[in-house]
């Protein structure tokens, strides 16, 4: 078993805000993720990893600049993802990097990184895996500015169709994956 605390202590001091804040968004996300997995028998998850990942989707973001969540480092926010994964493979994870670059939003394709000038590697970061899917949409229930809230699928839904009408097929296709079915499915 993997231990989550000590590749926290790595970059994260105990006791401070940001590291507060990330352990409770990657509890609730991993949390979500298991009641999922739980439900979905069939589609054969891997619990232990993606209790693991999920704890670790977000570790990157101390080198980001998003003030309103205690980030103060230099990066744009959206490099969260690359930055976490760049330091789990560091750490010989790479099963649990590639779920660091694959969770934003519902996944980005080089396309939507290029036509909404992302600050990214024109790459595909499409979550692949069973796993990396379920981190993926787990995640988007939960926002680190409101922690206190767990978003409804309709709000989800609201949120992501503003990247437009593809992302929010991607969001209803995994939505339908987990037996979460939006109501004009």
């Amino acid at each position: 078993m993997l231990d989550i605390a000590y590749i926290y202590s790595l970059y994260y001091q105990q006791g401070k805000a940001i590291t507060e804040l990330l352990w409770q968004h990657s509890q609730q996300v991993a949390t979500l993720a298991q009641e999922i997995a739980a439900t979905n028998t069939q589609l054969d998850i891997d619990r232990q990893f993606l209790y693991e990942a999920a704890m670790l989707h977000d570790i990157g973001i101390f080198r980001t600049h998003a003030p309103s969540i205690h980030c103060y480092g230099e990066a744009h926010y959206m490099q969260h993802g690359i930055i976490g994964a760049e330091l789990l493979r560091a750490q010989g994870l790479e099963a649990h990097a590639r779920v660091c670059e694959r969770h934003i939003g519902v996944g980005l394709t080089r396309e939507d990184i290029i036509a909404q000038d992302l600050p990214l590697p024109h790459h595909d970061f499409m979550p692949e895996t069973i796993e990396e899917k379920l981190i993926c949409y787990a995640d988007n229930f939960f926002s680190k500015s409101h922690p206190e809230k767990r978003r409804t699928l309709e709000q989800v839904r609201s949120g992501v169709a503003r990247f437009g009408e593809e992302n929010l097929k991607r969001l209803d296709a995994l939505a339908h994956l987990f037996g979460n079915k939006p109501n004009n499915l």
